[in-house]
């Protein structure tokens, strides 16, 4: 059979960005992250580099030597998964590459919004929420983190405690009163 028809597209190949969905940065900003962001993310690529990536190759080179590569689900399995390894590592290469790591710790005692916060805001209908503003790469919205590039952290950023900020939401204006901000104590050596 014709290699055309069967090798996956090469687009899937050259997306760097590794998540589907993944906001990608503003040009020309950099990638604000948490130390314990950063940290993460690299344990994941050598984790990648040191484990993942060797076994699968293994595991691909074993099925080679089955035979019939265009019936063996262990070789196609092993290609496409390997395919998506190097392609995380790829995207988890860049994004460290081009990482500002900012501890938040330095800003603590500090009641203006900066990257890394926690900030407790009160909408006009009287709803509190807390969220903490985090990198692209790091935020998870089902821990209450959001990235600094997300509307809600762009308003709150360089706010104060007591402030009222503008925020505009599909629904229209929306008037947020910032309540407390927190920071990480910083760790002592």
């Amino acid at each position: 059979m014709n290699k055309a028809f069967t090798r996956e597209s090469d687009a899937a190949d050259d997306d760097d960005d590794g998540i589907p969905g993944l906001p990608p940065l503003p040009p020309g900003s950099k990638n604000y992250m948490t130390p314990q962001g950063y940290r993460r993310l690299r344990e994941e690529l050598m984790h990648l580099l040191d484990n993942e990536r060797p076994k699968m190759v293994e595991t691909v080179s074993w099925a080679a030597k089955n035979g019939d590569r265009s019936e063996n689900g262990d070789y196609l399995y092993g290609k496409k998964r390997l395919r998506e390894i190097d392609r995380r590592i790829r995207f988890l290469t860049k994004r460290l590459d081009i990482a500002e790591v900012a501890d938040p710790a330095l800003h603590h005692g500090s009641d203006q919004v900066y990257f890394g916060a926690t900030v407790t805001y009160a909408t006009a209908r009287g709803d509190e929420r807390t969220i903490t503003i985090k990198g692209i790469d790091e935020a998870d919205n089902l821990q209450g983190e959001v990235s600094w590039v997300a509307p809600i952290a762009r308003a709150l950023l360089k706010a104060r405690e007591g402030d009222e900020v503008r925020l505009q939401t599909p629904g229209g204006l929306e008037v947020l009163e910032v309540i407390r901000v927190s920071y990480p104590a910083p760790v002592k050596a």
